[in-house]
């Protein structure tokens, strides 16, 4: 019997492996070869202990080359370079049947491994769901392709925020998901305005092709957001942030007929005051996004393998799947963007 290793949050701060079989895929299932698997939030807070969800094994953003297929799939060969999508749904409730699988009450997580519950994308091989693995380009550098996932998610976000030409953006946090937020913006045609406290992120959100910069350490943000506007307001607001002070900034900030867009989940859920009668004459729209769709992940896997969407200065570092809890400690650090996992760098060891 051939195995291979799964990586498992098996409590706080705690990883350990397991040996799982190796099967030969059913008539709609394609056996991936893992290459690479960034750690989004989601794993940070189970490994940290904020989310309990133990044993769990982790890992949703995840991309690798095909190695094996069922009789009836079709839409990849054996060595295509693929990305997996793992937050997926149950295609059956009333969300999933209205065109809104992101909002399914279902399903969440796609389980591939039989050790342990979760996305299993800290692994060697996944079993996917034909469904669930799209094709990139031939010349995609994998490590890249495994931030299709977070970009779908900013992919739906941006499309929430229904960017117009010309529109002024602002985009708060420049954090990964705010530097692809400005990017998409960026496409949409929109002026983007970045606003951070660090000044190294400053410098990212400039490099993703920021306009305007505001170090909201140093500066009021809503009153120099108004004075770059004629007094008026952003058109779109991005809050990336899990801050209730800057969701309520992100408000402020927002002008008449405008949008204001809570991309983040907010730890702790702390309520913010908002005016109603300002959102009644203001016809403001506060709104949120959660989770991409099939067509964002389409989207996004599009974007990267035409190279429209650069994520080289969003990978910190690469670490190998056997430092899987070298690799989660430097994640949790504040000034990292994102640590991925990959097997080239273990194979270099």
């Amino acid at each position: 019997m051939s195995t291979y290793k799964v990586g498992v949050i098996e409590d706080v701060n705690k990883v350990v492996f397991f040996d799982a079989e190796k099967r030969e895929p059913g008539d709609k299932q394609v056996l991936v070869k893992v290459d690479s698997c960034a750690i989004c939030t989601l794993e940070q807070r189970v490994y940290s202990g904020v989310m309990n969800k133990y044993p769990f094994a982790g890992g949703h953003e995840a991309a690798g080359t095909v190695e094996a297929i069922g009789k009836k799939v079709k839409g990849v060969k054996v060595g295509d370079k693929v990305a997996v999508r793992l937050l997926n749904s149950c295609g059956e409730c009333y969300y999933c049947r209205n065109g809104h699988e992101n909002q399914c009450t279902t399903s969440f997580i796609a389980e591939t491994q039989e050790c342990a519950f979760g996305p299993g994308g800290f692994s060697e091989y996944m079993m996917m769901n034909a469904a669930d693995v799209y094709k990139m380009a031939d010349d995609i550098d994998l490590t890249h392709a495994a931030l299709t996932e977070p970009l779908a998610c900013c992919v739906h976000s941006i499309e929430n925020g229904k960017i117009d030409l010309g529109d002024d953006v602002v985009v708060i946090g420049i954090g990964i998901m705010g530097a692809l937020h400005i990017q998409l913006a960026k496409l949409k045609g929109a002026r983007v305005i970045a606003c951070e406290l660090d000044e190294k992120r400053l410098e990212v959100a400039k490099k993703m092709g920021a306009d305007v910069l505001i170090n909201s350490g140093k500066v009021d943000a809503v009153e120099e957001v108004k004075r770059l506007t004629d007094g008026r307001g952003a058109d779109v607001v991005f809050c990336t942030v899990p801050s209730s002070a800057l969701a309520k900034q992100s408000v402020d900030m927002t002008g008449k007929l405008g949008r204001t867009v809570f991309y983040t989940s907010f730890h702790p859920d702390n309520p913010i005051e908002i005016s109603p009668n300002k959102v009644h004459s203001s016809e403001q729209i506060i709104t949120g996004t959660v989770n991409p769709m099939k067509k964002d992940f389409l989207i996004a896997t599009r974007l990267l393998s035409s190279k429209l969407i650069d994520v080289c200065e969003l990978i910190s570092e690469c670490v190998p799947l056997s430092k899987l809890d070298l690799a989660m400690e430097k994640a949790l650090k504040p000034d990292t963007y994102r640590i991925v996992f990959d097997h080239k760098t273990h194979l270099e060891l």
